[in-house]
């Protein structure tokens, strides 16, 4: 069997072993398997495949674990927008407690909140930061 053929092999049971572990890096492995498959091709000697393997399967897992810890970190899901609809919701306080909570009317019930940590408690326009449980956290809705 041709060196090619067995890169060829190599790179499609990788992506088939990605496919069922959902491991992104085995893609960027097989990628290597690709890049050595065509040195095959080209007529390079199997050592120089190898290399061809390593070179751009190693190097593109560094690339890619490069990007990913160049990309900000996901909110959690309890302050995520993309998660749940209410956060960055407006809602009228009308009196805070002293311990910094309050009761608001929103969407049509009414919720225990808490004021964000860092922001002072005055009557008026708040905006939904976090759920946590039941309860809305709060910061003021002309701060960013």
């Amino acid at each position: 069997m041709a060196d090619s053929t067995l890169w060829w092999l190599a790179a499609g049971g990788l992506i088939a072993v990605e496919l069922i572990t959902g491991t992104f890096y085995l893609l960027m492995l097989s990628l290597g398997m690709v890049a050595a498959a065509v040195s095959a091709h080209a007529g390079l000697s199997p050592p120089w495949q190898w290399v061809c393997a390593a070179v751009v399967g190693g190097g593109s897992v560094l690339v890619w674990q490069r990007y990913k810890k160049m990309q900000p970190a996901a909110n959690l899901a309890q302050a995520n927008p993309d998660v749940n609809m209410d956060i960055g919701a407006i809602v009228q306080v009308q009196l805070w407690q002293t311990d910094n909570t309050c009761s608001v009317k929103y969407r049509g019930a009414h919720w225990d909140a808490a004021l964000q940590e860092g922001q002072t408690a005055a009557p008026g326009p708040y905006v939904i930061t976090e759920i946590i449980g039941s309860r809305l956290i709060l910061k003021h809705a002309n701060t960013h």
